[in-house]
């Protein structure tokens, strides 16, 4: 096939790419600027953007999880092997990209399994594209983000000059990603409540009711597997340690980093919103300097809640805010907060996302003179992508076991011989008692408590149930009881 006949036809999100010249010899990769911006720019400088002239041949984003996929559109479109990387790197996938095909795949044992990862970064990837690959590897060419003084006069100069020689290969390549097999248990998947210490534990245990619970789900931009309205808890939200951090590839630095780039109330020409614009300048004041003020006049205000979604423009926008709300108010003594999401990327933006509203709830606090309590953040659509589902069953799969402290409270079980009974105690966890229940039935007691909610850890209920079961045979036969 003549070189002339070889034109770019992407495997992958085709949908999200723009083509530019099918039988053009460039690629621009974004990263995280928004293609309309990128493209404007180009046009701004003069860069020959016509479909029959062009030396562009496809402009697209690269937010991480898609590197696979890029890695595969290049493989299948050879002509292609110069890469211009610019915009805002903002999760590391222009090194990630780099790294891949200057450094390759190494072996690495996560959580117990062997895995392969891009040597130099944290990324975990799949080993069946492999920079060996590549007949001819591609030129990166890094240009940095579109607001730099230099940005401009680089970029048109390289393009300008840009000629490149024969690709060596017209032999396109098609590696299909990892089959991936996934399967759920059944449940209420709109009623999935998570209470944990920490934001890491928390995030494991929301890895672990996605992979086990997720329904599987067909979206525009590929399969994912989804839970409804998970509700999720962070009783201390302080910042993990950095050990256990890095077992799971989060880096402490990148989530303090994150916190402040998060609640930055400037708004990038490349960005079609940010959170810190919406939360500090979009809507004409800064939200969390007003919601302190508010709390010192009056610590039990119950209106210091921001929409940061906009109606009027978010509905038909290309890119709109995953976090619509926000609401602080103290709640036994303590500032707490509630942030919603109308979707959600749980394997690499939740977590993140707690740390950011983590400075939010800090700031607001320390600002109200308050102290700080729980963080809860409501997902309305959470979910992972299979192609990463491998990553995510390893996160599951690392689930150990845990006795906590059923909040509701404990039961002190004793036998009354002179009626005859059960009896059970339901106090506090601080010793204060609450209610007593009596049966000769353990089944009339295990309705009771059920009917009185007085039960709410799963662990604590079955544990309940084994300790009334041996009450009332230690009843019927008079053996001594004892808990345990």
């Amino acid at each position: 096939m003549p070189e002339s006949e070889l034109e770019f036809i992407p495997l992958h999100f085709r949908d999200k790419l723009r083509i530019v010249n099918p039988r053009g010899r460039l690629g621009i990769v974004t990263l995280w600027s928004k293609l309309d911006f990128v493209e404007g720019k180009l046009r701004d400088l003069g860069i020959d953007l016509c479909p029959e002239t062009s030396k562009i041949a496809v402009i697209g984003t690269l937010y991480g999880n898609g590197l696979p996929h890029l890695l595969r559109n290049l493989l299948y479109n050879p002509q292609i092997r110069d890469l211009i990387v610019c915009g805002a790197n903002r999760s590391g996938s222009a090194e990630e990209l780099m790294a891949f095909f200057e450094q390759g795949l190494e072996q690495s044992d996560y959580l117990g399994e062997i895995v392969f990862r891009i040597k130099g970064t944290s990324r975990i990837i799949d080993n069946l594209v492999t920079p060996e690959m590549f007949v001819e590897k591609p030129r990166i060419v890094r240009f940095g983000n579109p607001h730099d003084q230099q940005f401009a006069s680089k970029l048109y100069n390289f393009i300008q000059s840009f000629s490149p020689p024969a690709p060596r290969t017209i032999e396109r390549i098609e590696i299909p990603l990892p089959e991936v097999h996934v399967s759920r248990y059944p449940s209420e998947p709109r009623n999935h409540n998570i209470v944990q210490e920490s934001p890491l534990e928390a995030w494991r245990e929301l890895v672990f009711r996605l992979v086990r619970f997720g329904h599987l789900v067909h979206l525009r931009k590929g399969d994912r597997q989804e839970l409804q309205n998970v509700r999720v808890v962070i009783r201390n939200p302080r910042p993990d340690l950095a050990e256990s951090l890095s077992k799971y590839n989060f880096e402490l630095a990148d989530l303090i980093q994150y916190q402040q780039d998060m609640l930055d109330g400037i708004l990038p020409e490349d960005h079609a919103y940010t959170y810190g614009n919406r939360i500090r300048e979009y809507f004409g004041f800064d939200a969390l300097a007003k919601f302190a003020q508010r709390l010192r006049e009056n610590p039990q205000d119950r209106d210091c809640y921001l929409a940061l979604w906009d109606s009027r423009t978010d509905i038909d926008a290309e890119d709109a805010p995953c976090l619509v709300s926000m609401f602080f108010r103290l709640f036994d003594g303590k500032l707490t907060l509630t942030a919603t999401y109308r979707t959600h990327n749980a394997l690499d933006a939740w977590l993140r996302n707690v740390y950011g509203l983590m400075k939010a709830q800090e700031i607001v606090a320390t600002d109200a003179g308050l102290e700080i309590g729980p963080l809860t953040v409501i997902s309305h659509s959470i979910s992972i992508d299979p192609s990463r589902y491998d990553f995510a069953l390893r996160v599951a799969e690392s689930k150990g076991f845990s006795v906590d402290m059923d909040p509701n409270g404990q039961f002190n079980i004793t036998i009354d011989r002179g009626n005859n009974e059960i009896v059970v105690h339901h106090v506090s966890n601080e010793g204060v008692p609450l209610h007593e229940y009596r049966s000769k039935k353990a089944e009339r007691i295990q309705h009771e408590i059920a009917r009185d909610c007085a039960v709410s850890d799963i662990n604590h209920a079955i544990y309940l149930g084994r300790m009334l079961a041996k009450a009332e045979r230690c009843l019927q036969t008079g053996e001594e009881f004892e808990e345990g």
